[in-house]
């Protein structure tokens, strides 16, 4: 099976989720590349119209794992906008995870993986898991939890 970690990350912390993620889908047995969405300039809120440097394709994976911070309460605007314009997601399982800082439940995580799921939905993949990473206290702890939880779901 083989396995893509879509990514979109200013501060490195999503993408050192992902790459804990690689590591034990690696030792599992399992295909897996992180790749990033890398939009051009910045992405305002709700944009429709984005080029990316790096939009990365899909159809040669079995399963996909999406990952971004949250913004402004809501999903970061780069991968809402690169969700939408993927053509299909048919027949791919689908695991989605949010990065952010502030401990509250009225912060946007919950938000920003609905919209993960919404998305993800719309283009016909099959959301099996979600989490949210909150980045204060033990930040370790949870990636690990995390990572238990996704690693079951392919």
């Amino acid at each position: 099976m083989k396995i893509g970690i879509i990514i979109y990350s200013q501060t490195e912390n999503t993408y050192s989720v992902a790459l804990k993620l690689q590591d034990k889908f690696q030792s599992d047995g399992y295909d897996v590349e992180i790749q990033r969405v890398i939009p051009v300039g910045e992405v305002p809120p709700r944009a429709k119209d984005v080029e990316f440097q790096n939009a990365p394709e899909v159809a040669e994976y079995d399963a996909i794992i999406f990952g971004a911070p949250v913004h402004a309460f809501n999903l970061a605007p780069a991968m809402a906008a690169y969700l939408e314009q993927i053509p299909s997601l048919q027949n791919k399982k689908i695991a989605c995870f949010v990065t952010k800082g502030l401990p509250f439940n009225w912060t946007g995580g919950n938000k920003a993986i609905s919209k993960m799921k919404e998305i993800c939905q719309s283009k016909g993949g099959t959301v099996v898991g979600t989490d949210i990473i909150i980045w204060r206290g033990n930040t370790d702890e949870k990636i690990e939890e995390l990572i238990r939880r996704f690693s079951v779901l392919f």
